[in-house]
């Protein structure tokens, strides 16, 4: 009598993948666009100045560059 048995690790890697899905499914949830103050909220800038409209940022180094470029 043999009998077939499925493989443990197969069934783990099912399993882990559907709980993958699931949680990659579920972050995506939610209301899409910009974060909204609560009505009572005050906002406090302090002292940051805005920057200036149509003004490219200057780039600054960062060690993976070479990675990205």
């Amino acid at each position: 009598m043999n009998k077939v048995h499925s493989h443990p690790v197969l069934g783990r890697l099912v399993a882990w993948a559907l709980i993958a899905i699931g949680v990659l499914g579920l972050g995506g949830c939610g209301v899409r666009g910009s974060l909204e103050a609560p009505p009572a909220a005050t906002t406090d800038t302090g002292d940051a100045t805005p920057g200036t409209p149509g003004q490219p940022v200057p780039h600054k180094p960062f060690i993976l560059d070479p990675l990205l470029r």
